[in-house]
């Protein structure tokens, strides 16, 4: 079982999107003004849209050495401050958001698998609901998932440290299935990570 820290910006009902599994176990970590967390008891961090990215930059270096264990980061909110190794997330609303559109690339892991597209393409008929700006990758990562303007919006990053990160571009993901329906796209691609950080072991680094 993997042991996941959820971060919290104290945003009511987060644990209702993130909840405990066989395969999974998840411990919240509010964000106080003492916030310096523990990380070497778990496998997984989790910053969930909604996060408090000053704070995140303040323990920048227990998530680096959390990821050069071999561990592995979720990041699925607008990291604006620069905590996040090696990647970037950039703020850029100049486009026009119906003319949003993702497109996958290179996918190695089968993290795209039976993720439908079209539900991260259109919510109740808009575009451009899911993702907010771009990701600056490192060189050498994934990039899983590109918009229209051929931007990164979702990339694993194998290559920055000896861990795995997939993170997107403000786009939030969850961890709970709503009884009478099947996974949707935003579930589908976390738990492909979740069962791809179980199962198969970082690549060595050259």
């Amino acid at each position: 079982m993997l042991h996941a820290l959820l971060i919290s910006n104290g945003l009511a009902g987060l644990e209702k999107y993130y909840v405990s599994s066989e395969l999974v176990h998840y411990t919240t970590c509010l964000i106080t003004k003492d916030f310096n967390p523990d990380l070497a008891p778990y496998d997984l961090l989790v910053v969930p849209n909604g996060s408090d990215h000053v704070a995140m930059l303040k323990i920048k270096d227990r998530v680096r050495v959390f990821l050069d264990a071999g561990k592995a980061l979720v990041c699925c909110d607008g990291f604006f401050t620069a905590w996040v190794p090696g990647n970037q997330w950039v703020m850029d609303n100049s486009r026009r958001t119906q003319d949003m559109r993702y497109f996958p690339g290179p996918d190695r892991h089968g993290l795209l698998r039976n993720l439908d597209l079209d539900e991260l393409n259109f919510s109740h008929g808009m575009s451009g609901w899911w993702a907010c700006g771009y990701i600056q990758a490192a060189p050498g990562a994934e990039v899983l998932l590109a918009d229209t303007w051929q931007r990164p919006v979702v990339v694993l990053d194998e290559v920055s440290t000896n861990g795995r990160m997939l993170l997107t571009a403000s786009g939030p993901l969850a961890d709970v299935t709503y009884a009478g329906r099947s996974d949707s796209a935003l579930v589908t691609l976390y738990r492909n990570f979740l069962n791809l950080i179980s199962t198969v072991p970082v690549p060595a680094h050259g």
